[in-house]
């Protein structure tokens, strides 16, 4: 099974051209960031969750996260350590999706594949770009955050820079039909690549 990669930095649009993968050539993809969500709200991560943040981590047993996002982005170790409890779950979630999964290729959908190394273990990448000033327009049509914080987010990710040389393929998302077509042409490689392999 042929594991693509599919990431860019927040706003960039990365789960709309993963959600086109899946529609228009039928490519399952596993949401790593969805997943890894989900997966924090089990038994098995939430006591160890607790005891790295305190009790108030959860609230009826779901996580809070708008206190754990305001206890970890503003502490580098502490945001390490919660996703060295966190990344080896969904790591060993994502193989179990896998086998059971029947396509040409999947599609592991994740916004910091470089940053925290899960990205080498994958065959293909494909990162999607957009223009600063339009990702930041994008957060905020699609949630309440202020511009401080997706900047504050922004700043926890990688620079495009430093991510492009590591791409396989890049999709600028700026016009969504042409970014389409963008899709399109690495759908068929990857399927070119596969027969030739």
């Amino acid at each position: 099974m042929i594991t693509v990669g599919i990431t860019g930095g927040i706003g960039s649009g990365k789960t709309t051209i993963a959600k086109y993968f899946s529609s228009e050539f039928g490519i399952p993809v596993y949401y790593a960031d969805t997943e890894a969500k989900a997966l924090m709200n089990t038994e098995a991560l939430r006591k160890p969750i607790k005891e790295l943040l305190g009790e108030a981590a959860y609230v009826e047993e779901k996580l809070d996260r708008k206190y754990v996002a305001s206890k970890v982005f503003n502490d580098r170790d502490l945001l390490e350590q919660l996703n060295q409890i966190v990344h080896p779950a969904v790591g060993e979630h994502f193989k179990k999706w896998i086998s059971q999964q029947d396509a040409p290729y999947i599609l592991k959908e994740a916004a910091i594949l470089f940053e925290n190394g899960t990205a080498s273990a994958l065959d293909y990448i494909i990162l999607i770009t957009a223009p600063k000033k339009l990702r930041i327009q994008r957060v905020l049509e699609r949630d309440d955050s202020t511009v401080e914080d997706i900047e504050n987010r922004m700043n926890k990710q990688w620079d495009d820079v430093k991510k492009i040389p590591l791409a396989d393929f890049i999709i600028e998302n700026i016009e969504l039909d042409n970014s389409k077509l963008q899709a399109k042409n690495i759908h068929r490689q990857i399927l070119r690549d596969r027969v030739n392999t």
